[in-house]
């Protein structure tokens, strides 16, 4: 996997602002590749393994990590384009580090959950495996088959979940949880907006708390990301371009423009997590978020990162400095120059729009 290591190590002063929460101490500032507490390196296959190795043993004890110890080896191969009939992973914002990240959150919800929860609500072991496999490979919906038409995983984005729940469909029973596979394909729609939550079907309730915890996980470990606002701008707005949800034909010659620019989109952004994100965490999920409490004396690093993020969005809205957003994060993808290829694709993609320059810049 070819990876972009352009990193822009300046510190900007995050979360300055009267009434931003306070991150847990750091030994020293955190890394663009590391997890919520700067103590794992999200974009390393190994590394993520060895810490939900550990989790899981906190959820499962006794239990043999050789199912999950497959799905690792799988996850990696499939990002790489190394398993058989895949091109592998091309999307910018939904990369491995991303798909890790979400596995790290998932694996620390399903420890504080086990370990909160009165004896006779725990979760069986084949239940923890599915709620990290489905995290492994939530995204997995974005990877292109060898010989599909589209150009890049983003234009798959209104079907990926369904396209991830084929492939946990054919997957898990390969590494012995075929038993799984009804809930799982349920399940990893709570990653998305295809179906709605109601109109899912889980008969037993144990299935519907992983369901939270996955939908949980995948909002916290994105929106903590210490680089989330410039993939936002740099990255998750060129996948919406070309996945025809920033701008899109409504019909002859009308556009319906929802994000017109990547500082548009993080300009919505704050209403985003206000109005739709924050609403999923406590309502739909149930506030699922207060399993990280048990592992890290009674915090959330991951909520406590996410306002930090929005608080320091706000002031740089307000003072007009999105300029000041300037962190180069590496991209985990099989392109060789991920940043170049994706941004000419969606260059073009603008161009065929015949769309006005100033109104659908890239930035």
């Amino acid at each position: 996997m070819q990876e972009s290591r352009t990193v822009n190590e300046r510190n900007i002063n995050h979360g300055e602002a009267a009434g931003t929460a306070t991150l847990p101490a750091q030994p020293f500032p955190r890394r663009n590749e590391y997890d919520v507490t700067n103590t794992v390196r999200v974009s390393s296959v190994d590394a993520v393994r060895e810490a939900v190795e550990e989790l899981f043993s906190l959820a499962c004890p006794g239990a043999a990590f050789d199912p999950l110890w497959m799905a690792f080896h799988d996850f990696r191969r499939l990002f790489r384009g190394q398993f058989e009939g895949y091109v592998g992973c091309d999307t910018l914002y939904h990369d491995q580090q991303h798909s890790l990240d979400v596995t790290l959150a998932m694996a620390r919800l399903l420890a504080g959950y086990q370990q909160s929860c009165a004896a006779a609500d725990r979760l069986s072991v084949e239940r923890v495996m599915m709620g990290l496999v489905c995290a492994l490979f939530h995204d997995a919906g974005y990877i292109r088959h060898i010989g599909e038409r589209q150009r890049n995983g983003a234009e798959l984005t209104k079907c990926h979940i369904a396209r991830g729940a084929e492939f946990l469909g054919s997957y898990l029973p390969r590494i012995g949880l075929g038993a799984s596979v009804p809930a799982a394909r349920q399940i990893v729609h709570f990653t998305g907006y295809e179906i709605s939550f109601n109109d899912l079907e889980l008969d037993d309730p144990r299935d519907s708390i992983v369901g939270h915890l996955l939908g949980t996980a995948d909002m916290l470990a994105q929106m903590a990301d210490r680089c989330y606002l410039e993939k936002c701008r740099d990255r998750l707005y060129g996948e919406f371009v070309l996945a025809g949800v920033a701008v899109e034909l409504t019909g002859g010659h009308e556009r319906l423009v929802r994000y017109a620019s990547g500082n548009d989109l993080l300009r919505k952004t704050p209403g985003f997590w206000e109005k739709s994100a924050r609403a999923r965490l406590e309502q739909s999920f149930n506030r699922a978020y207060r399993y990280m409490e048990p592992l890290f004396n009674g915090q959330n690093p991951y909520m406590l990162a996410i306002e930090h993020n929005m608080a320091y969005l706000r002031r740089l809205l307000d003072a007009d400095r999105l300029d000041a957003l300037r962190r180069r994060p590496p991209v985990f993808t099989v392109l060789p120059k991920p940043v170049e290829s994706v941004s000419a694709l969606v260059s073009r993609h603008l161009a065929s729009l015949d769309a006005p320059a100033s109104s659908l810049a890239l930035h």
